[in-house]
């Protein structure tokens, strides 16, 4: 019986034949995603710019869209509506989450403002009452601003210890340059394309973080196990040969990942949209960092060839040939 295969058992892929036009280019990817950043800045959403949450209730069934086509005439901005559930609340409650954006420099929403958003809702579900009104002024959300960067930055240095204890320090440096190459480009794209940049892709980009470094390990562990095989082949071929055996492990694990993720992005409507396609582009970015970023920064580091116990009669018969 024979199996489909994506990629062949067997691949020669010569990566690094213009490694120096990819690892530099993608330097320059990451500089350019740093200007535009500068130039741009980011669409930030009411979690980083501030703004006032209500919590609405009703006993009618809650219709999302119905609710959102009824605010977007009042010109407040970005609006986010979530409904709520909660085994605690009473069958018969509907709870929904609207936040809007901050309207002024105070973050707060004028009683009039607020009052013109149940008129236009209690049109289409007169039973609706507001349950709370809550204000999150631009401090606080300048705070959580800094707090998300420090934890992404902590995310990495963390992943970077991680791999120095795993293998050597030319693998963490490695690791780190490849995760820091994704975490500034996918801000450089969000930056370009003025997607709405909330709490939800700071998840986002750590969960690419995890998910980046899972490939990149992958990829180290068979550098390393090859270093101990072929002692005196180039570096250069050992990455090569590394990267060539895992492919087919790479590219199906992408693959069957960016088949879900893109079914969330066509399907799973506005609400998940900016975060799925986060997660997308971390996907790619991070395969290919893997490959032009994490395993050609090991051609400038330098690594130890001596990996593993001495050699033995029963464990040299492959490096033997290698000779």
């Amino acid at each position: 019986m024979r199996h489909l295969r994506i990629v062949p058992e067997q691949t020669n892929i010569n990566f690094f034949r213009y490694w120096k036009v990819f690892f530099f280019g993608s330097v320059g990817m990451m500089v350019v995603s740093v200007v535009v950043f500068l130039l741009l800045g980011l669409n930030f959403g009411i979690d980083f710019r501030g703004g006032t949450t209500i919590r609405s209730e009703s006993s009618q069934p809650l219709d999302v869209g119905a609710y959102r086509s009824a605010i977007a005439p009042l010109g407040l901005g970005d609006v986010s509506i979530a409904e709520v559930f909660d085994a605690g609340f009473d069958t018969t409650r509907n709870v929904a989450m609207i936040r809007v954006q901050a309207q002024d420099d105070t973050g707060s929403m004028s009683p009039a403002e607020i009052a013109a958003i149940e008129a236009v809702l209690k049109e289409i579900d007169p039973d609706v009452r507001f349950a709370s009104v809550e204000s999150v002024g631009p401090k606080v959300s300048g705070e959580l601003v800094r707090t998300a960067v420090i934890a992404v930055m902590l995310a990495i240095l963390g992943i970077g210890f991680y791999v120095w204890m795993r293998f050597e320090w030319q693998f963490s440096v490695g690791a780190v340059i490849g995760l820091t190459h994704d975490a500034i480009l996918t801000i450089g794209m969000f930056s370009l394309l003025q997607i709405r940049f909330d709490l939800p892709i700071i998840a986002a980009i750590l969960a690419i973080v995890g998910y980046s470094i899972n490939d990149k390990v992958v990829i180290f562990d068979r550098v390393r196990e090859n270093l101990g095989k072929y002692k005196k082949r180039p570096l250069l071929d050992i990455l090569n040969l590394s990267i060539n055996e895992t492919l087919s492990r790479t590219l199906m694990t992408s693959g069957t990942t960016l088949i879900a993720l893109i079914a969330l992005l066509v399907l799973g409507g506005d609400v998940l949209r900016s975060f799925v396609f986060a997660i997308c582009w971390g996907v790619v970015i991070g395969t290919y960092s893997s490959v032009f970023m994490a395993a050609q920064s090991l051609i400038f580091l330098g690594v130890k060839r001596e990996w593993g116990k001495p050699a033995t009669d029963a464990g040299t018969q492959f490096a033997d040939g290698a000779k």
